[in-house]
């Protein structure tokens, strides 16, 4: 009886202690790289709170509620995370703002009830992103002088993490077609042409690949290296720009060469009046035979 008389106060402080969270699933949180998240806290209404400590890595945060109209103290312990918290009493939330790549993690919270004088921990794990940019698509092929032409459609974005892809085909836009990156499919002459089109997806964003017809590959084999269409455009304004700026040039020297020739009329018309004036002194002079 001695021994359970002992025992007891050491069980309610390990209750008290709260969980310690290996057997805690945390809950997955999705944020965009220097946008805000938040972490809500679950209390139960009747509880009333003394104070929040908040743990990444370390100690990052202690926050205590306001009361009576006083607003909330928060004290920030870690300086990875200064300037960068806020603390919403409403929701019993923690913001924090302008995220980093170093902000991914485990993130947990000790909340320290006053009513059952208690504490309970809470996990968040917080997994970052980028937005992604639209995929690209690289087409292998092979073709075969009697059988079909055998293609692999290689779908990528730069950002790898958490990506998944879908396939779709032109008049199946709803249903997909395959999922992950890589599609391999065949075409024979006068088989139609469909269009593929790929979507890469993260916990943020979706987005989908432009249209392509995978069968131009097999019937024109050079399809592949000819150059794209924003390419087209650049060059077709570059050599647009290239002949203004001849014309330009052209029209500069036109100018000059006329401004030169403006210069030059009156010392022609004086020269040819001076010689009129000497041919007309050197007449009275002639001996008649």
């Amino acid at each position: 009886m001695a021994v359970l008389l002992w025992l007891l106060p050491l069980l309610l402080l390990l209750e008290a202690k709260g969980d310690s969270g290996d057997d805690v699933n945390p809950e997955e949180v999705a944020a965009v790289l220097q946008g805000p998240v938040s972490l809500s806290l679950e209390i139960p209404s009747d509880e009333d709170v003394e104070r929040i400590i908040w743990y990444f890595h370390k100690p990052l945060a202690t926050v205590v509620p306001g009361k009576d109209g006083h607003p909330a103290t928060i004290r920030v312990t870690n300086p990875q995370f200064e300037n960068r918290l806020s603390w919403l009493d409403t929701s019993h939330t923690l913001l924090i703002r302008n995220l980093s790549w170093a902000d991914s993690g485990l993130y947990q919270a000790q909340v320290y009830l006053g009513t059952s004088q208690l504490s309970t921990m809470q996990y968040y794990n917080l997994r970052i992103y980028q937005w992604l940019s639209e995929p690209q698509i690289t087409v292998n092929f092979e073709i075969s002088r009697e059988g079909p032409c055998n293609m692999s459609l290689t779908c990528f974005v730069k950002a790898d993490m958490d990506v998944t892809y879908s396939w779709f085909s032109s008049g199946d836009s709803t249903d997909t077609n395959h999922e992950g990156p890589v599609l391999r499919t065949s075409w024979r002459p006068g088989d139609s042409a469909l269009l593929y089109t790929c979507r890469a997806s993260n916990p943020i964003s979706s987005i989908r690949s432009r249209p392509i017809s995978a069968g131009h590959f097999c019937a024109d084999p050079g399809y592949s290296e000819k150059p794209s269409t924003p390419f087209c455009l650049l060059a077709k304004g570059l050599l647009l720009l290239l002949l203004l700026v001849i014309l330009a040039v052209g029209l500069w020297v036109v100018r000059v060469v006329r401004v030169q020739k403006k210069k030059q009329m009156p010392k022609m018309k004086k020269l040819k009046r001076n010689r009129m004036e000497l041919r007309k002194r050197e007449k009275p002079g002639l001996s008649l035979p």
